[in-house]
């Protein structure tokens, strides 16, 4: 545990309303069950509990990060220092006219589903994405032509400080898979969308066509961080992948989908480093063969395992 963690487990003793673990396995939480354990888990319901966590961090000097549903997520199987705030326990969503409000911890796949029932378009692209909303602002979540900068109006952010902002989409600095919250040490609470009326039957047509074409195309059966390398300019990253004779690859327990070959999917056991591993081998070899820089979309965290004495 790292030095002033236990300082925040003590201070945070004045909040029994949080519920926190210690030394707890993030491979418990992420889609890929995978990663190493975090010194202190805490997992608030409101945005007090995000304020007082935060704000108990500062204090004690030490690190502190967000995750929502853990789904383009790797953690590294040496785990994480300080404590991770999680967010699943803050998922309400409501709506208001053309709004949707929905909480960082809100599924994103929920909201779109909440959107169909209110005649709501122009959220049908979200529909199979399995990551939070909060998530979802910090990378410019996607899908089929969609992105999230397409419905968002604004958000509130918790600053280090403990105050708390309102974000609206041109502060955002939107941009493929970016978004400003990824330069910054704040936090997604919240998220607004501003949709349009719709016809039902439509946008469930839409829907149901988007969730076909990803259970046919998508490794839905196993466990994995969804599509782990962003799209280089002028190329498909699962057809370079495809040419280089890479799709089907095993590495530990770890594999390049044989239905899909930009996604790394966990068949039997595999480790965080099992994945890492094989990101930096594809990485090297269609450098090596097209001269293409595949950079992740997945985001990569946490520490290396240490290694064991021989003694």
């Amino acid at each position: 545990m790292c030095k002033g963690a236990e300082d925040v487990y003590q201070i945070l003793e004045k909040y029994p309303e949080i519920k926190i673990l210690k030394n707890e396995p993030l491979a418990n939480y992420t889609f890929t069950k995978t990663g190493g354990p975090v010194d202190l888990l805490a997992f608030p319901k409101n945005n007090q509990e995000v304020q007082n966590l935060v704000t108990a961090c500062q204090q004690a000097n030490i690190p502190w990060l967000v995750l929502g549903n853990a789904s383009n997520l790797i953690v590294r199987d040496g785990g994480i220092r300080g404590v991770v705030i999680i967010l699943t326990e803050m998922k309400e969503i409501s709506v208001s006219g053309e709004m949707i409000t929905a909480q960082a911890g809100a599924k994103l796949i929920d909201t779109t589903y909440l959107a169909l029932e209110n005649n709501l378009s122009g959220f049908e692209f979200a529909c199979g994405i399995p990551g939070s909303v909060g998530g979802a602002v910090f990378m410019n979540a996607g899908a089929y032509d969609g992105q999230l900068q397409d419905v968002f109006y604004d958000a509130e952010i918790l600053l280090p400080n403990g105050s708390i902002e309102t974000w609206t989409a041109s502060q955002m600095d939107f941009a493929y898979r970016h978004s400003k919250v990824q330069e910054n040490p704040v936090v997604v609470l919240s998220a607004r969308f501003k949709l349009a009326k719709g016809d039902y039957a439509l946008i469930q047509k839409r829907m149901e066509e988007l969730t076909e074409l990803r259970q046919l195309k998508q490794p839905l059966e196993y466990p994995s961080c969804g599509s782990v390398f962003k799209r280089p300019v002028g190329h498909f990253t699962g057809k370079l992948i495809q040419d280089a004779g890479l799709q089907g690859l095993i590495w530990g327990g770890a594999q390049i989908s044989k239905k899909h070959a930009g996604f790394i999917v966990n068949i039997n056991q595999a480790t965080a480093t099992d994945y890492t591993e094989l990101i930096a081998h594809i990485q090297s070899v269609i450098k090596e063969k097209f001269d293409v820089d595949l950079e992740t979309e997945v985001r990569i965290i946490g520490e290396e395992p240490k290694e064991e004495s021989e003694n």
